[in-house]
Parts: C-alpha cells; sequence; structure tokens
C-alpha cells in the first residue's frame, strides 16, 4: 500500500482562537456594519505603514479603484502600470474611463522602471502606478522623482507588499496613495478587504465618501459614491492579524533567506534579488525556470508533494480588455513563460523547507526538452 505524501501547500492562512473570539464578540454586539472596529483597525494599520491614514474597504481592488477615482483620473488621461500584474491593476484605471498604459519590467524585481515609464509616457500621461510584486520595493524612490519631475501623480500598488521598504520609507507612503489587499492569501487577512494609505487629508476624505455612498453624514450626500465599505467582522480578524504581522514577516523572510541559501545556484534557477538596504516581505517566493521547462517542473514539484503555482501566466496587455495594440514588453513576456512561486508562508516547518530545497535541486531538465 502506497503511503500518502503529505503536502506542502503554497498559502495557509492562519486563523486562530483569537481571530474567532474577535469575530464572536462582534456578532455578540450586533454591530456588523462599518463603525468602531473599523476604525480602531484604520488607526493601527496607519501607524505599521508610518502613514497618516488608512481608510478600510471591501476589498484590495476597491483600494485600488477608489484611489484612482479621489485622484481625479478620467477619460482622456493614460496611467502607466505594469502589464506583469494581476488584471485588477489595469481594470482599476478602465474603470474610471482612463486608458492604463503598459511599461516593462525590470526581470529581476518584476516592476516598471523609470527608463520604462518614460518610453511609454506620452502627452496624456496624467499618473504612474507601479506595483510593489511579490512582496518587493519597486524602484519606488526614483519612480517618485521621475513623477515629481513630470508632474504626474504617483499611486503605489501595495496589495502585496505590507511592511515592505526602502531606505527611503515604507511602501505605501512614496504616492499620493496607495492601495493594500487583505485577501485571504495576502501576507494578513480580514477574511476578504483592503485599505488606501494617504497623507493627504484631502484625498482620506475622499475616499471616505466615496466608498460610504459620497456620504460621511448620514443622509447628506456630497457626491456620487460606492458601497465599498470594511465590515467590523472584517476589521476585528484584521487587527488580531495585524498585531502578529511583524512576527509573520520575519519568518518569511527567514524561510526565505533559507532556500536561498539552500537552492543550487547552478544557473537552472533565477532566484529573488534583494537590493541592500531594502525590506523584500515575500508575499511569493518566485523563482525563474528555464525557458521551456516550467511544466515539468511543477509537475516534478507536484510528484513530490509540493504545491506550485504562476503569477502570472497571462500578461495583461494579451488579455482580451487589452488587446489591440502592436506593444512590446520583452522582459514581461519572457518572465511570464518562466516565473513559478513556491510556498513561503510562515506555517512552513523546517521539514517542509528542505523538502521544498529537496525537490527542486533534484529536478533534472532534458538536454533539449521543453513543455511545447
Amino acid at each position: 500500500m502506497t503511503a500518502t505524501v503529505t503536502r506542502v501547500p503554497l498559502a495557509k492562512p492562519v486563523i486562530g482562537h483569537e481571530e474567532q473570539t474577535a469575530v464572536l464578540a462582534v456578532l455578540e454586539s450586533g454591530n456588523l456594519a462599518q463603525g468602531a472596529e473599523v476604525a480602531q483597525f484604520e488607526s493601527e494599520f496607519a501607524a505599521a505603514i508610518s502613514s497618516d491614514y488608512a481608510i478600510g474597504v471591501n476589498s484590495g481592488t476597491s483600494a485600488l479603484h477608489l484611489m484612482m477615482l479621489a485622484s481625479g483620473m478620467g477619460p482622456g488621461d493614460e496611467v502607466v502600470v505594469p502589464s506583469f500584474s494581476f488584471a485588477a491593476t489595469a481594470n482599476v484605471v478602465a474603470l474610471t474611463g482612463a486608458t492604463p498604459i503598459f511599461a516593462d519590467i525590470d526581470p529581476r524585481d518584476y516592476s516598471i522602471t523609470p527608463e520604462s515609464i518614460s518610453q511609454v509616457a506620452t502627452a496624456r500621461t496624467k499618473a504612474v502606478m507601479p506595483v510593489h510584486l511579490y512582496g518587493q520595493p519597486a524602484r519606488i524612490a526614483e519612480i517618485s522623482d521621475l513623477c515629481q519631475s513630470e508632474s504626474w501623480v504617483l499611486l503605489e500598488d501595495a496589495a502585496q507588499a505590507h511592511l515592505a521598504s526602502t531606505p527611503q520609507g515604507k511602501v505605501g507612503t512614496f504616492g499620493l496613495a496607495a492601495g493594500f489587499s487583505f485577501y485571504p492569501t495576502k501576507n494578513m487577512t480580514t477574511g476578504e478587504g483592503g485599505a488606501v494609505t494617504t497623507s493627504d487629508p484631502e484625498v482620506a476624505r475622499h475616499i471616505r465618501l466615496l466608498r460610504n455612498q459620497g456620504m460621511e453624514t448620514r443622509y447628506e450626500n456630497e457626491i456620487v459614491g460606492l458601497n465599498n465599505r470594511m465590515t467590523n467582522i472584517a476589521a476585528a480578524i484584521g487587527l488580531v492579524q495585524l498585531r502578529k504581522l511583524e512576527a509573520w514577516t520575519g519568518k518569511r523572510i527567514a524561510n526565505a533567506e533559507f532556500l536561498q541559501n539552500e537552492i543550487a545556484q547552478d544557473g537552472r534557477y533565477l532566484l529573488p534579488h534583494n537590493r541592500p538596504g531594502e525590506r523584500h516581505v515575500y508575499h511569493q517566493f518566485t523563482i525563474q525556470v528555464l525557458e521551456g521547462e516550467r511544466g515539468k517542473f511543477q509537475q516534478h514539484l507536484d510528484g513530490l508533494g509540493i504545491d506550485t503555482t504562476v503569477y502570472y501566466p497571462n500578461p495583461i496587455h494579451t488579455l482580451k480588455p487589452f488587446k489591440g495594440s502592436s506593444i512590446k514588453l520583452p522582459n514581461t513576456e519572457l518572465a511570464a513563460t518562466r516565473v513559478v512561486s513556491l510556498p513561503i508562508h510562515p506555517s512552513l516547518t523546517q521539514d517542509d523547507l528542505e523538502r521544498i530545497v529537496s525537490a527542486v535541486s533534484s529536478f533534472k531538465p532534458r538536454p533539449g526538452g521543453s513543455d511545447a
């Protein structure tokens, strides 16, 4: 009888007794919608990010959408974004009536660069939104300088980068506003939710209006708004998670250091690259395999009980809603064929980590072979 292989999951949200107790307290209070727990979560999250304001909303996508609206994006405007990201990065631009313009990425940090932004910018460019992908900061200080020199609005997609930082400051504090996600697989969760951070009081107020049908005082609607509120239930989970986030982040970093040190540096894999003084928080531990070998690599690890996935196999500019141009993004297109993410979450045991290293190191590409 064949023994069942215990799998090493790619992600594992940590939901325990403290989160359950916090939710039960909200349920017993009867105050389920946005209220005191949301306000407390906003205060603590803003402090964690070193931002003046945080506004809780119902998803990371809502956070990005509302900050687009609050920054004035609309028809005729262009916003420079990466194509190597989740579709929400471009969707939120298009939903305002503005046009997403795709720039190429640096193949080591997977983010748009000042050089690639300048190459695609036009007279209609109004904003730039880099993504701090996989938990690694973009070259955000340089991008900030470029935006200031060109009078472009800088917005940050920090959905995967809670507590990431550079020598110049924490991710989420460089632009006019930044959007974070608390989806279950993120470094912390509220079940589903998001937040906008900003140091501009007018932007903060505008976001609050937009998330709540355009009103701060009940029935005194000031603008056309949406219902993107965070619930007290979500915030109660988030408060518990936020207070554990620093320890979890330290574990992710330690796990990443182990994988970096132990996976064979023999040219078969391109491992994550950290710039001096930056804090990569490893939402994902993403490597690149040899071109044409990814399918076999994933099959090999799957057979050994190691879960993997690909973020993102289809660049946004190739998706149906955004097709139609002859744009060439060579680094983006190559990364989409080579990246694969390994487990990195804080629940990994030492045995799990050693199994991941063994599985990766034992993969033998076939000479001249490919997935094709």
